[in-house]
């Protein structure tokens, strides 16, 4: 239909040739991309918020969140509120994606793509500028928010590869008005990674830390300026995530390359990157600062995978019970600090202190508020609420962008999977030993079969064959694992979620990733689109047998 209207317009004016229509005047409310991008500053402005818009999207403005967390069973919770019993119940359905249900959270996806393509064409406006002698102010400005810009970009589109099956990969080199074609997941990560080169590369262009260059403007990053050196570890920590993060299977993630995530982040943050969130900032915290924290209907910890902590024999005889007769309400005791000690509720309640930031130990509390019933395989008497401080805090306060932990633990993996033990011990140990208190694997293991130290004590305990039904103490792996879970669960989009898929360790059946939203398809392909649902047993499902052999 788009080409029939273009030759008809041709035609038309072959037609009139050269006559005017006197009552013909330009439609000012028409998208003009070179109208709105005439002034320097609303091209600089467009580039400096494009990364707060990407990651709002994920962490806080949709549903995704919430779905992934309990897909994963980071989270537990019956409620149909964004979907999150519906998404976490056990056996899993299928997202559907049809034209009297989609499940495929449109919104989410249109949003990711219509920031890539805005900032893209600030991108693009900026080039048309620099090319004509103009500047944002000076030539050093110019860099800076060209590598801002090639960031935000893949931001977008590296959410986008991770999350749905297919998307566009959009560029500063297309036309405003052109359509990309859908293209798969790896495709659309590889531009993203490509486009966060061009953001070092530009970044690491000399002139780019001359006047009004770097380091960024603290609103950029909510509170938070970035020497150039400094944007240059936050953008390779974000290539090491995306990497590992697009794996939709053991296999895909075994053939990542492991050696480009330990060179990114090994050259990574140093340290937290620690925002302003809530009230004025613009900046969303969501869910876990919030919500989360209203009461147990809205957030419990399922045993499944947060039961790895327990050393009491609890565990092994809930994973014993058959799915329906579990009861989650048991006490989960355990040597790691990070969740509350004593071998009683009543100990464990008072050591639950409100969190005055995200450091604080425990992470976990055992509530005091009242329990809610919901599945019995779903049920506990736990809540992680290492973030609570933001609620008590009238939802704002500081939080962690990105977490040094989660750097640390991506090389972690890196270095198991090249046999490099001693390599991967020491990077696991950072927050194993430091914020759990738990008996170093530094000199305690020096192989993948070795189990981690402490014995009966011994953390994470994990599902043991033959049967499963019991457990023993996990190897490196399932070390690196728990600390990923234990440090960065509820952190940002998928924090549980992309990891598991990756491992083989989400509960069979359970989608694997979202499809194109119809009204997506129709709108490309219009009569002939067609729709498809994912996960549920269908195409794009855990397969089973899972790792734990889970339901």
């Amino acid at each position: 239909m788009t080409t029939r209207v273009r030759v008809l317009g041709v035609l038309s004016l072959v037609v009139v040739g050269g006559c005017r229509d006197p009552l013909l005047a330009k439609n000012l409310n028409n998208p003009d991309v070179i109208r709105v991008f005439a002034q320097p500053a609303s091209i600089e402005q467009t580039i400096a918020g494009a990364y707060q818009v990407c990651r709002n999207v994920g962490i806080g403005g949709t549903d995704m969140y919430q779905q992934l967390s309990t897909m994963a069973l980071e989270n537990y919770s019956q409620l149909n509120n964004f979907s999150m019993g519906p998404r976490g119940a056990i056996p899993r359905s299928p997202i559907l994606n049809n034209k009297s249900t989609s499940q495929a959270l449109a919104g989410t996806f249109s949003a990711w793509h219509r920031n890539a393509r805005l900032v893209s064409n600030a991108v693009a406006a900026l080039d048309r500028l620099t090319k004509n002698g103009g500047t944002l102010g000076t030539p050093a400005q110019n860099l800076r928010a060209r590598a801002w810009g090639f960031f935000a970009i893949a931001c977008n589109l590296g959410w986008l590869a991770a999350s749905y099956d297919s998307a566009a990969a959009v560029d500063h080199l297309m036309a405003s008005d052109s359509i990309p074609p859908l293209e798969g997941a790896k495709v659309v990560m590889d531009k993203a990674l490509a486009l966060m080169d061009s953001a070092i590369a530009v970044a690491n262009d000399p002139a780019s830390t001359g006047s009004g260059g770097f380091p960024t403007p603290a609103a950029w990053l909510s509170g938070v300026s970035l020497s150039r050196d400094n944007f240059v570890r936050f953008v390779r920590s974000y290539k090491a995530r995306f990497r590992a993060y697009v794996a939709r299977t053991p296999a895909e993630r075994a053939a990542v390359d492991w050696a480009k995530v330990i060179a990114d982040a090994e050259n990574g943050i140093t340290a937290d990157v620690v925002v302003s969130v809530g009230g004025t900032s613009g900046w969303n915290i969501g869910f876990q600062g919030a919500q989360m924290h209203v009461d147990a209907a809205w957030h419990q910890m399922s045993p499944f995978y947060w039961g790895f902590a327990d050393v009491s024999g609890g565990y092994d005889t809930w994973l014993a019970t058959p799915l329906t007769a579990k009861n989650g309400y048991f006490l989960i005791v355990s040597p790691d600090l990070r969740w509350p000690q004593g071998t009683t509720r009543p100990a464990q309640q008072a050591g639950s202190p409100n969190p005055g930031n995200y450091l604080s130990r425990p992470y976990i509390q055992n509530r005091t508020l009242q329990d809610t019933p919901g599945d019995p395989w779903g049920s506990s008497f736990y809540n992680y609420y290492r973030y609570n401080y933001i609620q008590l805090g009238s939802n704002q306060g500081s939080y962690p962008e990105f977490l040094k932990a989660e750097v640390d633990l991506l090389a972690a993996e890196g270095y198991i999977r090249a046999g490099q033990i001693a390599q991967a011990a020491a990077k696991i140990d950072v927050t194993r030993v430091g914020r759990g208190g738990l008996p170093a694997l530094s000199g305690a293991v020096t192989s993948l079969n070795d189990p981690v130290p402490g014995g009966a004590n011994c953390v994470p305990r994990v599902p043991a064959p033959p049967t499963y039904t019991s457990t023993a103490c996990g190897n490196i792996f399932e070390a690196m694992k728990y600390e990923k879970r234990m440090e960065l669960a509820f952190n940002h989009l998928g924090s549980w979620f992309y990891d598991s898929r990756g491992w083989g360790d989400l509960i069979t059946q359970t989608p694997l990733e979202y499809p194109v939203p119809v009204n997506e398809m129709e709108a490309r392909y219009g009569p002939a689109a067609r729709f498809y649902n994912l996960g549920g047993g269908g195409p794009s499902s855990q397969a089973s047998p899972n790792t734990y052999r889970f339901p």
